[in-house]
């Protein structure tokens, strides 16, 4: 089989689709087996344009040997032998991968603009932020001097931070926290309910 996907049975009713010497006829059964090979595949339906693909897969499993009148622009062997282009990588040199390039990017807009109060409250967000891109790496704790500190070396030193800046508590911000907190709380429903459950068939 050509495509194994769409199984044994629809190989052969394209194979048969082939051998039809009447187009009308032929017409008429590609258009069935493109039904039956979409309820067969749901998931191609969040494909863009799956119906596209569907006819595609019907002359791809024929050997590009139908002549059907195809609502799409009927595809050629050389057009599935072509390579892919080839994807351009960022080659951005991130001093602190954990970070992110984003996070440089604004430590750079910070560094840029005038001192003031919008320069104060951008350079806090910056290191709550940090802090909680610190924290996803599976650290459970981190120390708020860190912090400060990394600012200052992405920044060059160019960046002043308030030694005495308060950032949000780690309890807030952990994302393993959260998630444990969520588990917990769905633990105590289900000791609650079977509670009430054993409960309720005491009394009987």
């Amino acid at each position: 089989m050509i495509i194994p996907e769409y199984g044994r049975h629809i190989q052969q009713l394209i194979d048969h689709a082939i051998e039809l010497d009447d187009k009308d006829e032929c017409n008429k059964m590609v258009m069935a087996i493109v039904d039956v090979m979409g309820q067969l595949n749901p998931h191609l339906r969040d494909v863009p344009d799956f119906t596209h693909k569907l006819w595609d897969h019907v002359h791809i499993m024929s050997n590009f040997k139908l002549d059907v009148d195809s609502p799409y622009p009927t595809p050629t062997p050389e057009q599935f032998m072509e390579k892919p282009n080839k994807m351009c990588y960022p080659h951005s040199n991130i001093r602190f991968k954990h970070y992110g390039l984003g996070t440089e990017k604004l430590i750079e807009k910070a560094v840029a603009m005038e001192s003031g109060e919008k320069k104060d409250a951008l350079i806090e967000s910056i290191a709550n932020l940090m802090k909680k891109h610190y924290l996803t790496w599976g650290r459970s704790s981190v120390d708020d001097a860190q912090i400060i500190s990394d600012i200052k070396r992405i920044s060059r030193g160019k960046l002043e931070v308030k030694d005495n800046l308060e950032l949000m508590a780690t309890k807030d911000i952990s994302p393993r926290n959260t998630a444990m907190s969520s588990n917990n709380t769905k633990g105590r429903k289900k000791q609650n309910q079977k509670r009430k459950n054993y409960k309720s068939k005491k009394k009987y």
